[in-house]
């Protein structure tokens, strides 16, 4: 089975603990690479980015699909997976992650020249996908040419919100891998249907080994603090610049939701259907916040989307 090679990229912003020597005030972002091309710099990226509490090998079913005709980066965003953690809470944003995804797209361009960019972001990972794509003048090497939206918009149910803040950053501790991953499908059932060996391959990345013995969960309980100072009329307010990021997204979008989402909602979806970019709509049935990528209709909207031809790309 082809499995993928851990990289890392310095971007700016000091972790805890520090970096040492002329790094102090940097931190390392873990990326993973998939590539059975046989062009270890193959031009064309595919960026997949994942939801506010996962991690990069979420995609792990995806890229295995993608990577014997293009090149596929999962990055850990700062905070979760591999990634370094941050020295301040409050940065846990989405402007400093989408710092980060320009210092990560500088350093690809930087080992070749890319000359195809698309971007699939689920959640959080697709507010970072719209920042990137939604700001004309942004030092990105090349345009994103396609982009998935997988179950987010410029509107944010408040709801969905609450019910991720009574989970998300607290202590937890594990004993066995299974009960972990038991606990995490307590929490995850939104996801929709999947095999028990599909959630293991999914939980098992989402924990880390504690020196006592035992797991806990993969990320800096931190990324709670800016999530818990979040307010309603913030979260409100927040939409106007969203629906701009949006309507300015030139790349050909594509936007998956889980029909029964409660951060998504269906009213959401349409609008987006009509105005930016027009995104195409694909719902998953059974399915709440946010599709997993790993059902094999989830895998080939995505594929068909991303490799198949469209005579737009050569207009």
């Amino acid at each position: 089975m082809i499995e993928p090679r851990l990289n890392y990229v310095s971007c700016p912003g000091p972790a805890h603990p520090p970096l040492v020597g002329d790094a102090s005030e940097c931190h390392r972002m873990a990326w993973w690479e998939w590539n059975a091309t046989g062009n270890p710099h193959h031009p064309h990226v595919v960026v997949c980015v994942h939801g506010l509490s996962r991690q990069g090998r979420d995609f792990d079913t995806l890229a295995r699909a993608l990577c014997h005709q293009v090149r596929v980066v999962c990055p850990d965003v700062v905070g979760r997976g591999r990634s370094d953690r941050l020295a301040d809470p409050m940065a846990y944003q989405v402007g400093q992650y989408a710092a980060d995804m320009l210092a990560l797209l500088a350093h690809l361009h930087q080992q070749a020249p890319l000359q195809t960019l698309d971007w699939v972001g689920t959640s959080m990972g697709g507010l970072i996908g719209m920042v990137v794509c939604g700001q004309p003048g942004l030092p990105v090497p090349v345009p994103v040419r396609r982009l998935v939206l997988n179950d987010v918009g410029p509107v944010i149910e408040w709801q969905a919100l609450e019910r991720i803040g009574q989970y998300l950053g607290q202590p937890v501790r594990f004993d066995s891998l299974q009960q972990a991953a038991d606990v995490l499908w307590s929490l995850s059932t939104t996801f929709g249907p999947h095999t028990a060996e599909q959630w293991l391959a999914l939980s098992r990345p989402m924990l880390r080994e504690l020196p006592e013995g035992g797991f806990t969960l993969h990320y800096d309980p931190a990324i709670a603090v800016p999530f818990r100072a979040l307010t309603q009329e913030a979260a409100a307010a927040g939409e106007a610049a969203l629906w701009q990021l949006y309507d300015q997204i030139r790349a050909r979008t594509l936007l998956l939701r889980g029909a029964q989402s409660d951060l998504l909602s269906r009213q959401t979806a349409q609008a987006m259907g009509q105005r930016g970019p027009r995104a195409q709509l694909v719902e998953f049935d059974g399915v709440g916040h946010a599709p997993t990528l790993v059902a094999a209709d989830q895998v080939a909207a995505v594929q068909s989307f991303l490799l198949g031809a469209d005579t737009k790309d050569a207009a």
